[in-house]
């Protein structure tokens, strides 16, 4: 049988391309990983270590390395894992199975090259639109009562970012962001009809 393979993804700050690389568990979990960008601009570092698996992260929005520890078995069993910039709230890694990295580092791509054409503009939000039109379907389901967290409160705070927004259970912290910056962020915030804070993913 081939050994499980995780896909690891990141946007580099030198050449602003997408760096995409397959390690097995193995591979992982023998050594520390240096995943370099072709242009030798950036390089992405994973170290396995008992329970955990620390990250190094360049970061093409702010420019600065983000050092991000996760569970070892989320890092190695998650569908899709998402990392994002604390200064902007925007994804800066992912980490997963093939197929649904591919298709969140497709979105963010399309984001990187909306901020390039914008970064003449001062708004408050990547996109000043989409965050309106996201706030009002947030406000919609929270109307009827559709925002929940798996601890079973219903109680939550909300914080607005850049180019996202995050709910926050009052009661276990927990936290769901949710992508506030294009056209197909929005959209699949339209098609939900609840929000579900899981305190498992925080």
């Amino acid at each position: 049988m081939e050994e499980p393979k995780r896909t690891i993804a990141y946007l580099c700050p030198k050449c602003r391309q997408s760096v995409v690389v397959e390690r097995t568990e193995f591979q992982l979990a023998a050594a520390p990983n240096r995943l370099p960008c072709p242009c030798g601009g950036s390089a992405l570092l994973v170290e396995m270590e008992a329970g955990h698996a620390d990250l190094t992260v360049p970061c093409l929005y702010c420019g600065r390395d983000h050092h991000i520890r996760c569970s070892a078995h989320a890092f190695l069993h998650e569908k899709a894992l998402a990392f994002s910039c604390g200064t902007t709230g925007l994804d800066c890694c992912y980490v997963g199975e093939e197929g649904p990295v591919f298709q969140a580092l497709r979105r963010l791509e399309e984001t990187a090259v909306q901020i390039e054409e914008n970064s003449g503009e001062t708004g408050a939000f990547l996109n000043e639109t989409v965050m309106a039109e996201a706030l009002g379907e947030i406000k919609d389901i929270a109307a009827r009562g559709g925002i929940s967290c798996t601890c079973g409160s219903r109680d939550y705070k909300m914080r607005i970012h850049y180019s996202s927004v995050e709910l926050i259970c009052a009661h276990c912290g927990a936290k769901l962001r949710i992508p506030a910056a294009t056209g197909d962020d929005l959209e699949d915030l339209c098609c939900k009809y609840t929000l579900l804070i899981d305190e498992k993913e925080d």
